[in-house]
This record gives C-alpha cells, sequence and structure tokens, in this order.
C-alpha cells in the first residue's frame, strides 16, 4: 500500500477520534482538542492528493476510498457541529443526500469499470466545508476558551459559511450526476 492510499486510511481513522473528542464535554478544551483532530485530517487529504499526483501514485483505490474518507471526515464535522447548535439539519441533509446521490453514481459506473474521480467541483466543496468547519470550530474553541464574548455572531458567521458550503454541495452534485449519465449503461 502506498503513502497516499495510507494517508486515507489515517483519515478514516482519525474520523471517530475527532468526533469523540469534539463532543466529550468532561475534556477540558474539548472543541480546540477536536479541532485539532480535525485539522490533521485534512491535512491528511490535502497530503494525499498531493503525494499521489507528483510521484503517480493515483489507484484504483485512491480514487475510490479518498472521496469516502472525505465524506466521513466532513459529515462527522457537520454532525458535531450540529450537536454543538452550529448547524442546520437542513444544510446536513443537502450535504449528505449530495454526498449519496454522488456515491450512487460513482458506485454505478465503478461497476462498470469506469472510474469516475473527483472533479474541480466536488474539490471546491470539499475544501469549502473544510475550510469552513475548521474556522467554524476556531470559533467555538475560541468561546469555550472565553476568548470571544457571547456578543460574537458565530450563529450567523455559521450559518453564512455553511450555506456557501451548501450551495457548493447541490452544484457539485448535479454535475457528478450529469457525468455520471454520460458514462453509465442504464440497460445493464
Amino acid at each position: 500500500m502506498n503513502l497516499p492510499n495510507k494517508l486515507t486510511i489515517v483519515r478514516m481513522v482519525l474520523t471517530p477520534v475527532f468526533l469523540i473528542v469534539f463532543m466529550a464535554p468532561f475534556i477540558p478544551y474539548h472543541y480546540f482538542f477536536g479541532l485539532l483532530v480535525y485539522a490533521a485530517g485534512c491535512i491528511t487529504d490535502f497530503l494525499d492528493g498531493k503525494i499521489a499526483r507528483k510521484y503517480n501514485l493515483i489507484t484504483t483505490f485512491g480514487k475510490l476510498a479518498d472521496p469516502v474518507a472525505d465524506k466521513m471526515l466532513t459529515t462527522a464535522a457537520l454532525l458535531a457541529l450540529m450537536d454543538a447548535g452550529y448547524c442546520s439539519l437542513y444544510i446536513v441533509f443537502i450535504v449528505l443526500t449530495r454526498e449519496f446521490a454522488v456515491t450512487s453514481v460513482r458506485l454505478a459506473a465503478s461497476a462498470q469499470g469506469v472510474v469516475i474521480p473527483a472533479n474541480i467541483w466536488g474539490k471546491l466543496k470539499t475544501v469549502s466545508q473544510m475550510v469552513s468547519t475548521i474556522l467554524i470550530m476556531l470559533l467555538i474553541a475560541l468561546k469555550e476558551a472565553a476568548i470571544i464574548g457571547d456578543a460574537f455572531p458565530l450563529g450567523t458567521v455559521s450559518a453564512v459559511l455553511l450555506w456557501i458550503t451548501a450551495v457548493l454541495a447541490v452544484i457539485s452534485g448535479i454535475i457528478y450526476i450529469k457525468d455520471g449519465v454520460k458514462v453509465i449503461d442504464f440497460s445493464k
């Protein structure tokens, strides 16, 4: 197994660790430590793709597992933020619906021997989601440490950032489905 694929697996393992730490109020500064674990997972996403492309280590496993690892990590972040009161159920629903639809298209294509890799819109959605959730988690951690007060519009900032992600999720989902329809033989 090559390094990019190992990093993808590390991201999958970090996901439940992040969720446990972030949602453990008995751990002092749990939001901050959860943010660190989440950020480490996000860094593995950046590194695995960069290494795979630079050293031509792109594999079918990586093309399929990398987006799954991303979905695991980013979905865990949305669920954690929803539990903390900073993410709307509607945003989670939109993003998860997109993820299930895209995964279904990818699986159908894969069953027919076609791999649909991530496209620029999917990457923009993932980057937007990771950057937004990191920023929101940082603000929550700063609030937990009493560095920012209750007057700071954390709920509004969170909503704006996550709705941008939701819009990108819809756009990228439509593009994936449109591309998938072109390569999938629906008669099989």
